[in-house]
């Protein structure tokens, strides 16, 4: 691919900024504290935020893009969401000084996509209100539920590579990667092609049918799981990557002892789980319909993070199953008192402070403070990093975040 001298002039600017922060002292004082974290040690908690509402951010063009090139239009975007967000709304981030160049892998996915109707009420929001048109309602339908074909793309990897290798390679050192990780989450898949009230129903009418549709499915997970790992297309984790639905993945605790830079495998990995579409389903058929699947999948990973939306502090005796387990996600629909007495420091407390303080028509800083500072008083004891995320709307005041983000960090430092 030619770089044309704009777009080159573009990127350079932009990653040469990058370059600039990622070399301050601070970031290694960061990774010591997401390590400390991951390893059990109390201290002040950690703080990320994370999907965000971009479309709804731009300030002074700092968003504004102006590469042409495809390739490099994406390039250019991930370059200005690190700057935006290390300027307005850092938390406990890390810049890291090298860009890495994602291996272009083709998975063919489950044989079976969601039909869908959509409703919006902001065209350029990517959140919006779903109704699924049901794909499986018998056992034949299952048969729609395919094994993925992982296949490795070198050829596009290295024109990728060498694209900006060329345009910015001797300011930020470029890397080919793998992939870091995956999200797993088989009842997100299952309730899209099933319907929602449809699948919760059959867990007590068709528990056969539902039995047989998460083997189907998770067989299928783990077969592209298997391939990914034979071919050599994983990466690391214990580094500046999102784990679950929680914080940056450090640890010294990662990779194994006898790992080979050559092949990472799964066990050298963070794994993680959810079943977000339980938060109503009791303990026990949370097991039996999620969690005993979930299993043969986490059980291949060195640690382990749980959960997503969904409320889990009645479930924490439950995932005591669960191999390695390291954090467990306490969403904005806990009771506190509760999640603190099950949790206490056997596990990270993964805070999910509620996203809906943005979305209202005064926004009230002294409100969002309040919501913080309760559940941190009660969870003194507990090992807890705070991640903000969901963020639907900040009903285009940018400000509201930048300004919690500030909260946080206060807040989280009157914790420690």
């Amino acid at each position: 691919m030619k770089t044309s001298a704009k777009d080159r002039a573009t990127l350079r600017r932009l990653a040469g900024e990058l370059a600039e922060i990622a070399a301050l002292p601070i970031h290694q004082q960061t990774i010591v504290g997401w390590s400390r974290i991951n390893s059990l040690k109390k201290g002040k908690p950690m703080v990320w935020i994370n999907e965000i509402p971009w479309h709804e951010m731009n300030v002074n063009d700092e968003l504004t893009l102006q590469t042409s090139d495809p390739f490099l239009r994406s390039v250019e975007e991930q370059l200005r969401m690190i700057l935006y967000q290390w300027l307005h709304m850092p938390g406990d981030m890390v810049v890291e000084g090298v860009f890495y160049c994602p291996l272009v892998v083709h998975n063919t996915g489950f044989g079976i996509t969601e039909d869908v109707d959509i409703a919006k009420t902001d065209e350029a929001s990517t959140v919006v209100s779903r109704h699924f048109h049901l794909q499986i309602q018998e056992e034949a339908d299952l048969e729609k539920i395919k094994t993925p074909q992982v296949t490795y793309d070198a050829a596009a990897t290295e024109r990728n590579y060498q694209c900006l290798v060329d345009a910015f390679g001797d300011l930020l050192p470029i890397v080919k990667r793998g992939a870091p990780g995956f999200w797993f989450a088989p009842w997100d898949e299952l309730i899209r092609w099933w319907g929602v009230q449809e699948a919760m129903m059959d867990l007590v009418n068709r528990p056969e049918l539902v039995h047989h549709a998460m083997d189907r499915l998770v067989n299928a997970y783990l077969a592209g799981l298997d391939q990914y790992e034979e071919q050599n297309l994983l990466a690391l984790n214990n580094t500046n990557v999102r784990i679950g639905s929680g914080g940056l993945g450090y640890t010294d605790e990662l990779p194994q002892p006898d790992f080979s830079p050559a092949h990472v495998r799964t066990q050298d990995l963070w794994g993680c789980a959810t079943a977000q579409i339980f938060s109503g389903v009791s303990p026990k058929m949370h097991m039996e319909f999620a969690l005993q699947y979930e299993l043969r999948w986490l059980k291949r990973f060195g640690l382990n993070y749980y959960g997503c939306c969904e409320p889990l502090d009645f479930k924490v005796e439950m995932l005591k199953a669960v191999p390695n387990l390291r954090k467990i996600s306490m969403s904005p629909w806990i009771d506190p008192d509760r999640a603190v007495k099950n949790m206490g420091d056997r596990y990270v407390f993964s805070l999910k402070p509620n996203p809906a303080v943005f979305a209202e028509d005064v926004w009230h800083p002294e409100k969002a403070r309040a919501e913080l500072r309760s559940v941190l008083e009660k969870a003194r004891g507990c090992i807890v990093e705070v991640i903000m995320k969901d963020i639907s709307t900040v009903r285009y005041k940018p400000q509201r975040l930048w300004e919690w983000a500030e909260i946080a960090r206060e807040e989280t430092a009157r914790f420690a």
